[in-house]
């Protein structure tokens, strides 16, 4: 087994090193000034949203320091945790229902793809010892994989229902043709699959060289080794890419099951216009 990449105490002595006040950060907050004057002076609209999404942010933030003080005390059981990552899990999934209403199923679905990505990217980076397996440690990487994998497993939802419904005909033929509601959806989850992908891949591919991500940056400003903080970095990288990798196979090829009857049937879905109308 590897040694895990960050001792916890080289990540405690790093932090001791960058321990800015609250005044400072209301400092900072100052610089969203900026947006808002430039929202007010163009005229954009946004300075109401700017100001109260950098407020809640911070607000969000402060509580979940207080929790986080509170489970990650040292000799404290998992257990909490493990509830802290449920809690996630669940209001992701609702989150994916409430932005997809036109998936069927989106909730379960989405729980689903959930625990898969974070029984396969945990058990890899736990299992092997890239990290420890402690409380500091698991609430922020199972944070990691359920947030970057939301938004790509709602596109991934919505775009295939918006392609089975609006090209059923090209699907029903394909059908007429022999083939099997897998067989026959397949071009159309392909293509929601990699449109989903996509941004993620380019992110990748841009890392370390058009901008320094935020792991790597939070290591650096506490005071870490710029080499362990790239270490930390690439296994979060890839985390990240397995996470969303994961959840929008699985969140594609579940969707299909349920767009499609067990005898090779398309489902009839509501159009877009109409959410209540049937074809």
């Amino acid at each position: 087994m590897a040694e895990p990449l960050v001792a916890p105490d080289l990540l405690l002595a790093a932090v001791r090193t960058a321990n800015p006040s609250w005044l400072s950060l209301v400092a900072a907050l100052s610089l969203v000034g900026v947006a808002v004057v430039l929202s007010v002076v163009q005229r954009l609209g946004l300075h109401q949203d700017l100001t109260v999404a950098a407020l809640r942010a911070g607000a969000q933030l402060a509580l979940i320091g207080v929790a986080l003080q509170l489970v990650l005390q040292p000799g404290r059981s998992l257990w909490p945790c493990w509830l802290w990552v449920a809690v996630m899990v669940v209001f992701a999934a609702w989150t994916n229902q409430r932005r997809a209403p036109e998936v069927p199923g989106a909730f379960g679905l989405a729980v689903f793809a959930y625990v898969a990505a974070l029984t396969v990217t945990l058990g890899v980076l736990f299992g092997f010892r890239i990290f420890p397996l402690e409380a500091r440690t698991l609430i922020p990487l199972s944070g990691m994989v359920v947030g970057n994998s939301l938004a790509s497993t709602v596109l991934v939802g919505r775009r295939i229902v918006a392609d089975l419904r609006d090209r059923s005909d090209e699907v029903e033929a394909r059908l007429a043709l022999g083939m099997t509601s897998a067989e026959a959806a397949h071009p159309f989850v392909r293509g929601a699959i990699r449109t989903a992908l996509v941004p993620q891949i380019e992110t990748t591919k841009a890392v370390g060289i058009v901008f320094l991500p935020g792991a790597m940056v939070g290591l650096i400003l506490a005071g870490a080794d710029p080499l362990t903080a790239v270490k930390v970095q690439v296994a979060v990288m890839y985390l990240v890419l397995g996470a969303v990798s994961t959840t929008t196979a699985v969140m594609g090829l579940g969707l299909t099951r349920r767009l499609f009857t067990p005898d090779h049937r398309l489902v009839r879905l509501p159009a877009p216009e109409d959410p209540t109308s049937t074809r």
